[in-house]
């Protein structure tokens, strides 16, 4: 019994040592060196000129205007009340 668990401890040791040793400890691979073509002044210039013309309103924010319409509210309601009345709007489960 003991020599199975001596066994298991020493198979999982081997793996995690694999495991710890799967990257390089000096992370080179984050080291990335840029070279620019413009001057920071350019860009600077560049960031003023977007901000200025560059809307702080979210998009799709505005509300639309008011459709122009040529028939009177009162005739709609009407209409509506009596397309209810007759059965040509569905309401409750029927609506489905």
């Amino acid at each position: 019994m003991n020599a199975k668990s001596l066994l298991a401890v020493a198979a999982l040791a081997a793996a995690f040592t694999g495991v710890a040793r799967a990257d390089e400890a000096d992370a080179s691979q984050f080291a990335v060196q840029f070279q620019g073509q413009r001057t920071r002044a350019e860009v600077m210039a560049e960031a003023a000129t977007v901000s200025a013309t560059r809307s702080t309103e979210p998009a799709g924010s505005r509300v639309a205007a008011p459709l122009k319409s040529t028939v009177d509210a009162k005739a709609v309601r009407a209409q509506a009340a009596e397309a209810l009345r007759l059965g040509k709007i569905p309401s409750g489960e029927a609506s489905i």
